[in-house]
């Protein structure tokens, strides 16, 4: 009778167990279906506009002196948002590689549990031949049991493979390098260009605006003497015309150099709005000398362009994959050994160790490699294919690179020629206004001529500095130090600037202006 109540007891707890396991999982059921999408609130938008706000307007390095075209080209290597995602980019090929040299190493595992039950578990024997209860009812285990274990365990052919995918991975690691080589050059080229642009804004910009109030007080004699009617109509209505054209380009001039700072700050990563000043470069500059010979700057171009190295990687990644595929080809081995325990105390023994291996192979790989290698093949033809066309079209860079620079150094020679006649123009216009033996128009007409004269004579230094980062761009040449390490701006400028002085040099201003239109000698 007891034994009786005592099942009946067991039976309803069982039930109401199962019962409250079933509604919990009708709960977390029904939470699920209920998950709907929702909108940011405001203030999780405000918050990361604060904090993007804080991050751009931070500067780590204040500025404390004037910028030179090296300090602001340390800057924008350092601080260009563009540069700091590949320089990430690079770091997690990094991190990815080490990933896999993780995956090299065999597995090991500790485990350890706790098994609970209401009652004992055992059983019973059974005669096969009389069918009667042979023993009567035992266990083997105890109510409450806890286990642990370590194991340790190897797989050769995923080692095979692990290894494969390792190489791989340093050499996405190169290709990282090669990006974070590229935009470095990329940025110098943006340096150089905006650079000049706003120094010429700097030099020029106090003298557009003094010309711009002379151009208003001269309109406004003008005004005065149609009012007045001093002279017939049509003298001071055509000096209001070309007062007004020179307003208009005095004006455009305004326009086009009032943001140059701005878009060199953006590049050099300073936040919009922040007062720097530049160091004011020799209005003249020298003309560097390169060696023209077509065939060796095609040769250093095929073997340096980082977007050919680029490829030239893949096409290794890509052959290390038919490796692996033949790796699949091969059964997997699998060797494990571990040491364990177990509190149950009516086991024989409670530590033992155990050793086993264990041989697998999918015959169905077979079947597949024929299609993998395919499409590995034709991943290499598609490789190939990118790799001549990119060749075609920098070798196509290199001879433009090197008709513009001819051209850059041709248009540098003729406005600093231009502005040598307008300077003398203006100063004997000035003297014949000081003698009243001319009015205030031609003054005006050629003061704006000699400050267009200024600004196209910056403006052909700028083509001459961006021609030549280019044509040095497409030949594949470093643009900056290949270590920068952690370096800060002031230790990275001062070595860009060792770097390019002692990777080039300039001609003396006399032996450019005898060289001016011939072809560069080798350096």
């Amino acid at each position: 009778m007891a034994m009786s109540i005592v099942r009946h007891a067991q039976y309803w707890t069982e039930r109401i167990v199962l019962r409250a396991a079933v509604v919990l999982v009708a709960l977390l059921s029904l939470a699920g279906c209920l998950v709907k999408p929702h909108a940011l609130n405001k203030e999780e938008v405000k918050a990361r506009a604060v904090k993007d706000f804080e991050a751009i307007s931070s500067i780590e390095e204040p500025i404390t002196g004037p910028i030179d075209l090296y300090e602001a080209i340390a800057r924008a290597l350092k601080y260009n948002l563009d540069a700091k995602v590949k320089a990430i980019q690079a770091q997690l090929a990094h991190q990815q590689l080490n990933i896999a040299h993780y995956s090299l190493l065999p597995q090991v595992s500790a485990n350890a549990g706790f098994d609970g039950r209401n009652n004992y578990s055992g059983g019973t024997g059974r005669s096969i031949i009389t069918g009667r209860q042979a023993i009567e009812p035992f266990t083997s285990s105890e109510k409450n049991v806890t286990s642990g274990n370590l194991a340790l365990s190897w797989d050769v052919l995923d080692f095979g493979l692990s290894f494969v995918r390792a190489q791989q991975a340093a050499d996405n690691v190169m290709i990282a390098e090669e990006e974070k080589r590229r935009i470095a050059v990329r940025l110098v080229q943006e340096v150089r260009n905006a650079y000049w642009g706003a120094v010429s804004a700097e030099r020029v910009l106090p003298r557009i605006q003094f010309l711009n109030e002379s151009v208003a007080k001269a309109l406004d004699k003008a005004q005065l003497i149609v009012d007045r009617k001093l002279q017939a109509p049509l003298t001071p209505l055509t000096y209001q015309r070309d007062l007004l054209n020179l307003q208009r380009e005095v004006r455009r001039l305004f326009r086009e150099l009032s943001t140059a700072k701005t878009q060199l700050a953006s590049i050099m990563g300073v936040p919009p709005g922040t007062s720097f000043d530049l160091v004011m470069p020799p209005s003249v500059t020298a003309v560097p000398i390169i060696n023209l010979d077509s065939q060796k700057m095609e040769e250093q171009a095929l073997l340096l362009r980082p977007e050919l190295r680029t490829i030239d990687y893949k096409k290794r990644i890509n052959a290390k994959e038919t490796k692996a595929v033949f790796l699949e080809l091969f059964p997997s081995l699998k060797v494990s050994f571990g040491g364990y325990y177990n509190s149950n105390s009516l086991l024989f023994y409670q530590n033992w160790l155990t050793y086993a291996a264990q041989v697998s192979w999918n015959l169905l790989s077979v079947f597949r490699t024929p299609a993998k290698l395919k499409a590995i093949e034709a991943h290499g033809q598609m490789l190939d294919a990118q790799s001549l066309a990119l060749s075609l079209s920098i070798l196509t860079e290199v001879h433009v690179g090197t008709a513009q620079f001819l051209h850059a150094k041709e248009e540098y020679q003729d406005a600093w020629d231009y502005q040598r006649a307008q300077a003398a123009i203006v100063e004997h216009t000035r003297n014949l206004w000081m003698t009243q033996r001319t009015n205030d128009l031609t003054l005006i007409r050629e003061q704006v001529n000699d400050v267009a004269a200024d600004v196209r004579l910056d403006a052909a230094r700028s083509g001459l500095e961006t021609a030549y980062a280019t044509l040095m761009a497409s030949l594949g040449e470093e643009a900056v130090p290949a270590s920068m390490g952690e370096q800060n701006v002031a230790q990275l400028a001062d070595s860009i600037r060792q770097y390019w002085e002692s990777s080039s040099f300039t001609l003396s201003e006399a032996e450019r202006r005898s060289e001016a239109h011939a072809i560069p000698v080798a350096r």
